[in-house]
């Protein structure tokens, strides 16, 4: 039966805080709350109270326990459960909450990183303010929340500042805890779903592939046919390492009468002597520009190709077909597309072996081979003859 802990504290930094307090009044001064699991405080002033903890929709008790005054009790399960709290005074009942987040607020706090990770789990928090009729807070990179905030008008984007000083009935949050043993942050290893799978899991929300809305009105300015690229990552493993990958490919791009732009952030990227380069034959549209733009580029391209990385999310958002080179991750840990080039005669799907633990600051990172002559070979190993025959697939449609 999963565990309840009395005087539970914050886990997380003063930056990204919950109130020490439940917020929401019981009877006799008790608090209660849903703030990083249900929350039940018991005043100086009331006796020693027995709380009950149910889930509704398993239809079984998950929790029993009992708060001497002054104490709070909290579960220990931190992603979305649909808590009943029942709270007793000897045998006689006081008091009971059914979790309804109808007309509430709700914070969902969705952690900062990449691009991939915010397109790939925005869009679970609009899908659980659908189903529970919220009033809903979210905090998350502030370049994405500039990009969102238009498409959702109903949502209140917040920064962290904001949200530790706002009282909430819910918290929630959405990212990746690698040393989550007993299952507290997510309900199993998120290496067994997709990445956005993950954050419906979180929240507990049926999940298929779901695109977050984007400014796509913004007019055509590049009229011959073309095709956006992306060569680097910030992890080295996630790179096509085939010394002759991309230029083959380019030249078959070319000669077939496409313009080929590389929309990297930087012309040169990497770390520890491995050194990725925009590929030769691309034109250069690289720089760090507001991912507007981007999208704006995108939007008319007749596909992109690229890497298990936030610009191929950026691309599949835009609703034009994606060409994922990669090994390191299995086709499940992304979005669906019909064109992911992986070879599975090569070392493959690290990042979804839960034996694996990656470390995210170590950029020439290879888990399984690292320091051998087959080391990065999940990425090495696939062909521009691979590639190309997935590129032709597109093209063969029109």
């Amino acid at each position: 039966m999963p565990s309840i802990a009395t005087d539970n504290k914050n886990s997380t930094s003063t930056a990204d805080a919950i109130p020490e307090k439940p917020v929401c009044s019981a009877i006799g001064g008790i608090r209660f709350d849903f703030n990083d699991g249900a929350r039940v405080y018991v005043p100086e002033s009331f006796g020693e109270v027995t709380c009950r903890f149910f889930d509704l929709d398993e239809g079984q008790m998950v929790g029993q326990i009992k708060i001497a005054p002054g104490q709070t009790a909290a579960t220990n399960k931190k992603y979305f459960v649909r808590h009943r709290i029942e709270m007793f005074t000897g045998d006689e009942a006081i008091y009971t909450h059914d979790f309804d987040a109808t007309g509430k607020d709700v914070l969902i706090r969705i952690a900062p990183g990449t691009i991939g990770d915010a397109i790939a789990w925005f869009p679970a928090a609009i899908e659980f303010q659908k189903k529970h009729a919220c009033n809903l807070y979210v905090t998350m990179d502030e370049r994405m929340a500039e990009l969102f905030s238009g498409q959702y008008p109903d949502v209140h984007f917040i920064s962290k500042e904001e949200a530790n000083n706002k009282l909430f009935y819910a918290t929630y949050r959405i990212g990746i805890v690698w040393d989550d043993k007993d299952n507290n942050c997510h309900p199993f290893d998120f290496r067994l779903a997709g990445l956005q799978e993950h954050a419906f899991n979180i929240l507990q929300i049926p999940f298929e592939d779901t695109k977050p809305k984007l400014n796509l009105s913004a007019k055509r300015k590049i009229k011959k046919k073309y095709v956006c690229i992306s060569a680097q990552s910030t992890a080295y493993c996630k790179t096509w390492n085939n010394p002759c990958g991309w230029v083959e490919t380019i030249d078959f791009l070319k000669a077939n009468g496409y313009r080929v732009l590389c929309i990297d952030r930087d012309r040169v990227y990497g770390k520890s002597n491995l050194f990725t380069y925009m590929p030769i034959g691309a034109e250069d549209f690289t720089g760090n520009l507001p991912l507007q733009e981007r999208i704006n580029l995108l939007k008319d391209a007749d596909f992109f190709i690229g890497l298990p990385s936030g610009l191929s999310w950026l691309a599949w958002a835009c609703n034009i077909p994606v060409v994922m080179i990669g090994g390191f991750s299995l086709p499940y840990s992304e979005f669906n597309t019909p064109y992911r080039v992986i070879n599975y005669n090569a070392c493959h799907g690290c990042w979804n072996d839960c034996q694996c633990k990656f470390d995210g600051f170590q950029y020439d990172f290879c888990p399984r081979l690292r320091g051998t002559a087959r080391e990065f070979e999940c990425n090495r190993l696939i062909s521009s003859i691979k590639v190309i025959n997935t590129i032709k697939k597109i093209i063969e449609k029109g």
